[in-house]
């Protein structure tokens, strides 16, 4: 297994973090302010928006991501001689118990998800990368079939390792055109799965007392088979959103366009928290818990949009992690690491 650069942060993985962070809140918002189903034309049509485009394929990047980095924290950690696995367990230790505070507030949270699956993932990290591509595609495969969103972090953390082990992310420029045909492809697939997934968007959510039998069966038929579809084709959205992002950001002006989003990836934890916190604060102030329709909940998330990228870029401007982060590797590696930035120190 040969190592990878201890000392190059790979930068694409922070924009993918942030990418995949303003997916995640317009999926968790909903459930945090108690929206009720949606009844006008306009929460359907943003409803049915956030089912074909959203729901589970930020989630899935997002997984992946986890299993990409915990490959790379081992490797490095490794490579510098160090406890690597007590380390990662510490990790994933801590990682459990902000998840299970996280969870009395966001009862749909993910990181108890992530640190059981990060931890029964450990031994696959001495596997052959054949052997976890393999088993990651085919667990992907039944999970997402069968509509199972709280397996299918494990075999995309299996998948992430496996992308760790081939170096996909370290050897993108060489990789560029297979990386292009891969996305095409995988954007084909999508569009036939939408397409297919659209034929079951519910147009509206009727009482069920007022319908006949034949109206009762074909509206229950509409409401389960339409997300499920959503999320049996979501690893393909899922990887075709990420080899998007990928080649446009081979691009340098894309990404000094794009800049504010990597500063958001990098702080991935503390602003994951952090929509949690200004979701029910926002909430709670404007009295707007069960008190708010779908399509308004879109503007708190713009808005939190900007307050954290605005955040998140000035606060690297001045520290090297972020607050949350720079709490958690304390306490994976029981020492205080310096947080505030040297003056040499690159600002990006």
């Amino acid at each position: 297994m040969q190592p990878i650069d201890l000392n190059k942060r790979i930068h694409i993985l922070d924009y993918l973090r942030g990418f995949a962070l303003l997916g995640i809140i317009l999926v968790n918002i909903p459930t945090l302010l108690r929206i009720e189903l949606p009844q006008t034309s306009i929460d359907i049509a943003y409803s049915n928006i956030l089912t074909l485009f959203v729901e589970g394929k930020f989630f899935s990047i997002f997984s992946f991501l986890f299993g990409l980095g915990f490959y790379i924290f081992l490797t490095r950690a490794k490579a510098k001689d160090e406890k690597a696995f007590l380390f990662f367990i510490r990790r994933i230790a801590i990682l459990f118990l902000i998840g299970i505070v996280h969870m009395y507030f966001q009862p749909g949270e993910a990181l108890t998800i992530y640190a059981i699956f990060g931890l029964v993932a450990l031994p696959f990290y001495k596997v052959r990368k054949e052997i976890n591509l393999a088993l990651g595609l085919t667990l992907l495969g039944i999970t997402a079939y069968l509509g199972l969103k709280i397996a299918m972090p494990f075999p995309l953390i299996l998948l992430g390792l496996a992308a760790g082990q081939y170096r996909i992310f370290e050897e993108i420029e060489d990789n560029r055109k297979k990386i292009t045909i891969f996305t095409i492809s995988m954007f084909g697939v999508s569009l036939v799965g939408w397409l297919y997934q659209w034929q079951y968007a519910p147009h509206a959510y009727l009482p069920l007392d007022n319908l006949s039998d034949e109206q009762l069966t074909n509206h229950i038929e509409k409401v389960t088979m339409f997300p499920l579809i959503g999320m049996q084709i979501s690893p393909f959205v899922s990887a075709f959103y990420i080899g998007t992002l990928v080649i446009i950001l081979q691009h340098p002006l894309l990404q000094i366009l794009l800049s504010p989003l990597k500063a958001y990836g990098r702080l991935a934890l503390t602003n994951y928290l952090g929509q949690t916190a200004l979701i029910l604060l926002i909430g709670n102030a404007l009295d707007l818990i069960s008190n708010i329709d779908l399509i308004s909940s879109l503007w708190i998330c713009v808005g939190i949009y900007i307050l954290q990228l605005l955040f998140s870029k000035l606060w690297l401007v001045f520290f090297r992690f972020g607050p949350i982060e720079w709490l958690w590797r304390m306490g994976t590696y029981w020492n205080v690491p310096p947080l505030l930035k040297m003056k040499s120190e690159d600002s990006n």
